[in-house]
């Protein structure tokens, strides 16, 4: 579905280096580390917000660098932070992300603001964090992407709205979607991954199945942080 190969992108004072991964069709994959790991980066790069200095990222046969538009098409995008304009109503963030989708599905959309009881003549500035949440699904969720690209989807996020965020994600599954989502919160993996691929200062450390990444142990966090440790070793 999703493979990135070799992708390189330096800062002054950090870089991502040699960064490969595949995401499966169909899957709930995790992207977890520290912060600071570079997993912000990495997906800001995948989305097409950010330009690498090296590497290739292809969508079912579509590399981002030569079929940007085709591409973009297949994916859903939900960041925590900076992806609204915070003085505009629902309704007018909402046309100005339909208009770059030329599979944009209102019947859809406008069932997500009825689900999530989302008013369309709200400003987004008065919205609270899991009520942002809620409208970003929604944007996402409606132009028939096949997979949704989330960054730290379920922070500052009250356990009613995480609850809700895991759920829809288990339903969108089931629906034939491919999920990936980077995230601190790693119970939530718990519940709803199948792949883990853990970052850690700019590369990959490991990618696995949950099963597999677990080793024995009893969560994922545990599991990241014996990990890292060991990685810091070597």
């Amino acid at each position: 579905m999703l493979s990135v190969k070799n992708l390189k992108k330096e800062y002054d004072k950090f870089k991502i280096d040699k960064v490969s991964f595949s995401v499966e069709r169909g899957k709930i994959t995790g992207l977890i580390g520290n912060n600071g790991a570079g997993k912000t980066t990495v997906l800001k790069c995948v989305i097409g917000v950010l330009q690498y200095d090296f590497g290739e990222i292809i969508i079912d046969g579509l590399m981002l660098e030569h079929h940007e538009e085709e591409y973009k098409e297949k994916i859903g995008i939900v960041f925590d932070s900076g992806y609204f304009y915070e003085n505009l109503t629902l309704e007018e963030m909402k046309k100005i992300i339909s208009a770059a989708y030329q599979n944009w599905d209102e019947e859809v959309y406008q069932g997500y603001l009825k689900k999530y009881k989302l008013d369309s003549k709200q400003k987004i500035e008065t919205l609270s964090q899991g009520m942002k949440m809620k409208y970003a699904l929604a944007l996402a969720l409606s132009h028939n992407a096949e997979i949704l690209i989330f960054d730290e989807p379920t922070s500052g996020l009250d356990p009613k709205t995480r609850q809700l965020f895991c759920e829809e994600m288990i339903d969108q599954k089931k629906h034939g979607r491919t999920i990936l989502f980077s995230t601190h919160i790693t119970s939530d993996l718990d519940k709803i991954g199948d792949n883990i691929i853990l970052m850690d200062r700019g590369r990959i450390l490991k990618e696995a199945t949950k099963q597999e990444f677990l080793m024995g142990e009893p969560t994922v966090e545990a599991a990241m942080v014996n990990l890292i440790t060991e990685g810091g070793k070597a």
